[in-house]
């Protein structure tokens, strides 16, 4: 594969995950369009650190990238059950009065 292929599939993912994220009301749904759309980016810096730079340190990047959105979504995962369980809310607009 070439990079404008690589980069084709990472805009398609963040096209997908946009439109989940616009789309969508509940909270799990939301999360799951931002991963795929940091799934994206991911794709996109590791096809053209693959293509610019041939190197093992872009993987290592690549690898702590992943690990810290492994990280982001299961915190947000824990918060969003904790608000399911406090107040029994799964949707977005129900949710207007936690705004500090």
């Amino acid at each position: 594969m070439n990079l404008p292929e690589f980069l084709v599939l990472a805009a398609a993912l963040f096209s997908v995950g946009l439109y989940g994220v616009l789309s969508q009301q509940s909270i799990v749904m939301i999360m799951m369009g931002l991963e795929l759309m940091i799934n994206a980016i991911i794709v996109a810096a590791a096809a053209f650190w693959y293509f610019a730079w041939p190197a093992a340190d872009a993987q290592v990047l690549v690898l702590v990238a992943v690990t810290a959105m492994a990280i982001e979504m299961a915190a947000g995962f824990a918060v969003t059950t904790a608000i399911f369980r406090a107040r029994d809310i799964d949707m977005v607009d129900s949710a207007d009065d936690l705004r500090g």
